[in-house]
């Protein structure tokens, strides 16, 4: 297949960043806009000139999946070696010298093990791509890239019919508050308990049932014990559902994705192995139960479903709040290569501008094209009362359930920072309403 117009611009781009002095830039486009083929196509241009090209991964899963691309592009084979990050850095003195060195995922290039192949292969020039340059703690990637290439964003995508269009719902099940944090993400064990020990399953059948029923889904759990408890409680309900892991193997893996390609398979638990360039057949639903801080895994997750194919519309389930932390998968987002400065968390951000409908929890940006309020749910039409004053006392009815809690343990007010986590920490400590809308007027959260 030939290149799209907006995959073409992207190479010219970096060919001319080349021309300008650039060595390493990256390019950055929404998971789902065909990043692989980009990259296949610099590296069958590389090869054609009879020059050695470099493709680093960072798991052992995708190399395969990369060559086999690469092979069926064109690329020259003899003159590209793919390879993960740990075994090119244990063999360096063995490899041809590159031309050019292309980074799969390149938010994980600040690793000291790329680095290290970087600094070995100075003279080669480099390309990244990945749907979100940056770190878990919000930094930017200028000490390994010196320019963003940056494409067209995920609305453009679905606007144009090369992703499919979504509808985004969010039951809240779990409170994520006061679960330990370690290395910038949620404790895996301590997740795994509370997501076992409040017994969600029931719940997450029912709303796979109620929103996706019939349709093959992929859910992402916190560990392998949720995961594969997951699939069993799948399977007493009569859905057919299997897991994977990475440890998995290879002959059984394949055996499971060829059943979920067949459709004999309506549920792929899974413990994030299904995430970043992991090639699965097509979806239309994605179930998240894994909680996290990053939103690169959060982008590739919810994103999953959304392959665009003909009257597709893909449904994404919410389980744990992640979109409280990073907004719609599709939001607009600004990207520099200093990254923004983190502020107590990295998704702290006034302009998330989301809302959720308290009736079927359809999950939907708040603005209209026009920048006014959208008061009428697009799912079910209800309407939202025209005065904040009113949605504040609708929201501590007992009667809704309002997704909060997602995120660190609040214990002063000065660790709230929106409107949202005033009114969860005036319900810890019990807090009249009008408090929280206070504090809120009184630091600009709200009108």
């Amino acid at each position: 297949m030939p290149l799209r117009p907006y995959q073409t611009e992207l190479i010219d781009g970096v060919r001319d960043a080349y021309r300008h002095g650039y060595r390493a830039p990256c390019i950055v486009l929404p998971c789902g806009g065909g990043k692989s083929v980009i990259v296949a196509e610099m590296a069958k241009r590389t090869t054609e000139n009879g020059k050695q090209v470099l493709f680093i991964v960072h798991r052992r899963e995708l190399c395969d999946q990369i060559w086999n691309t690469f092979y069926r592009w064109g690329v020259d084979m003899h003159y590209c070696m793919v390879g993960m990050v740990q075994t090119i850095c244990r063999r360096l003195d063995k490899i041809p010298p590159p031309a050019l060195i292309i980074t799969d995922e390149n938010h994980h290039s600040l690793a000291a093990s790329y680095r290290k192949i970087y600094e070995y292969f100075p003279d080669a020039r480099r390309i990244g791509v990945t749907a979100t340059p940056m770190r878990l703690d919000g930094s930017g990637l200028a000490d390994v890239n010196d320019k963003l290439v940056i494409g067209v964003n995920a609305k453009w995508l679905i606007e144009n019919h090369f992703l499919a269009p979504y509808d985004y719902y969010a039951p809240s099940l779990v409170d994520l508050t006061g679960v330990k944090i370690s290395k910038g993400e949620y404790a895996v064990g301590d997740v795994e308990q509370l997501m076992i020990r409040k017994a969600v399953f029931g719940s997450v059948i029912e709303y796979y049932r109620k929103l996706a029923d019939g349709k093959q889904a992929i859910c992402y759990c916190t560990s392998v014990k949720h995961s594969l408890e997951m699939a069993k409680q799948f399977n007493d309900a009569g859905i057919d559902a299997a897991h994977l892991d990475g440890e998995t193997p290879k002959p059984e893996r394949e055996r499971i994705v060829e059943a979920f390609r067949e459709g004999r398979i309506d549920i792929l638990c899974n413990v994030d192995l299904i995430s970043e360039g992991f090639d699965v057949p097509d979806c239309e639903c994605a179930i998240l139960l894994r909680p996290t801080q990053s939103l690169t895994l959060y982008i590739q997750q919810s994103m999953r479903c959304m392959r665009y194919k003909p009257g597709k519309r893909a449904i994404i389930i919410d389980h744990v709040g992640n979109y409280a932390r990073f907004g719609l998968p599709d939001q607009d987002r600004e990207w520099t290569l200093e990254g923004k400065k983190r502020r107590g968390r990295q998704d702290n951000d006034e302009s998330l501008n989301v809302r959720q409908c308290p009736q079927c929890f359809c999950t939907f940006a708040s603005l209209d094209d026009t920048g006014k309020p959208v008061r009428i749910c697009p799912q079910c039409g209800f309407e939202f009362p025209k005065k904040e004053r009113q949605e504040i006392e609708q929201e501590q009815d007992a009667e809704i359930v309002k997704i909060e809690g997602f995120t660190l343990d609040l214990q002063t007010p000065d660790d709230c920072v929106s409107y949202k986590e005033l009114l969860q920490y005036a319900k810890k400590r019990g807090y009249k309403p009008g408090w929280a809308y206070y504090q809120a007027k009184k630091r600009g959260f709200i009108a």
